[in-house]
């Protein structure tokens, strides 16, 4: 079963409360799952928090080769829990801080996984939801699951990197439609648009999720980083300076133990072991 532990919440005695963020590992994959189901796993400012800490606990841990991304209840997530965004502006607080203290670091944190990451949207994903579910890898959906880009129905911009990723997704007019004319997005068109990379009935969702993790976290993990890597760079770079780039991240690959293990299998006519690990 895995190790299995909460992020975030306090619990004591006389009042147990559910962890906003339960992360686990199972093997070579870590688990990261919203658990505010109640709220349709709605963000406060404790999921935030526990987010946060457990991307980057998978993120340097050794023993994690692959990440799932996901939600309990009928949600992936619904985007900022706009109650309590109410209730901290009522009472005077600074509601103007959430995006950089915590939307940014946790869609770097991400973007910036050197290990692939899947978005599992078990239901139905808006806002900044659906800006995390776009910072990952693959987003493997539920085929009942809709999306909808919802900034500007609360009368918001777009955060959690949905102004990056999303053009780069479905090209600059859509998304400038999508995210001004936010509407929930049935799950079949969403995969047309290329929102979601791959759609599973339900009865099949869980192991489909579970065996591409496998898949990934058995795969060359150095490789899969360097060119996660080399994609990040080239968004924002001339070929030239992509090229040089491209070198570096081979160098790094040549010096990784996989890339021989690799040719070798090759040769000998049988599937790789790979380690996933760098060079020494």
């Amino acid at each position: 079963m895995g190790e299995s532990r909460g992020r975030g919440t306090t619990v004591t005695a006389d009042s147990a409360q559910p962890e906003p963020v339960v992360y686990s590992v199972d093997g070579a994959v870590a688990t990261i799952a919203f658990n505010r189901p109640e709220a349709m796993n709605a963000l406060n400012i404790a999921s935030k928090n526990a987010l946060l800490a457990a991307v980057r606990e998978a993120a340097a841990d050794p023993k994690v080769r692959a990440v799932v991304l996901t939600g309990t209840g009928r949600a992936f997530c619904v985007g900022q829990d706009l109650r309590e965004h109410l209730e901290r502006a009522m009472s005077g607080e600074s509601i103007g801080n959430t995006v950089r203290e915590h939307y940014n670091p946790i869609t770097l944190a991400l973007t910036g996984m050197a290990k692939p990451v899947i978005a599992a949207v078990n239901g139905v994903v808006a806002g900044a939801g659906a800006g995390f579910m776009l910072a990952c890898d693959f987003r493997v959906a539920v085929d009942t699951a809709g999306v909808n880009m919802a900034f500007a129905g609360v009368a918001l911009s777009a955060d959690s990197g949905a102004s990056w990723t999303l053009p780069r997704v479905v090209g600059q007019a859509k998304a400038v439609e999508l995210l001004l004319q936010p509407e929930t997005i049935p799950a079949a068109r969403a995969l047309e648009l290329g929102l979601y990379t791959e759609l599973v009935p339900a009865d099949r969702f869980a192991e489909r999720v579970r065996e591409l993790a496998e898949k990934l976290a058995a795969g060359p993990t150095v490789s899969y980083a360097s060119i996660k890597e080399s994609i990040a760079y080239g968004a924002t770079h001339s070929l030239a300076e992509t090229l040089e780039k491209e070198d570096e991240m081979q160098v790094r690959c040549f010096l990784a133990a996989d890339h021989m293990e690799a040719v070798n299998a090759f040769l000998e006519k049988r599937p790789p072991n790979f380690t996933g690990q760098p060079a020494q």
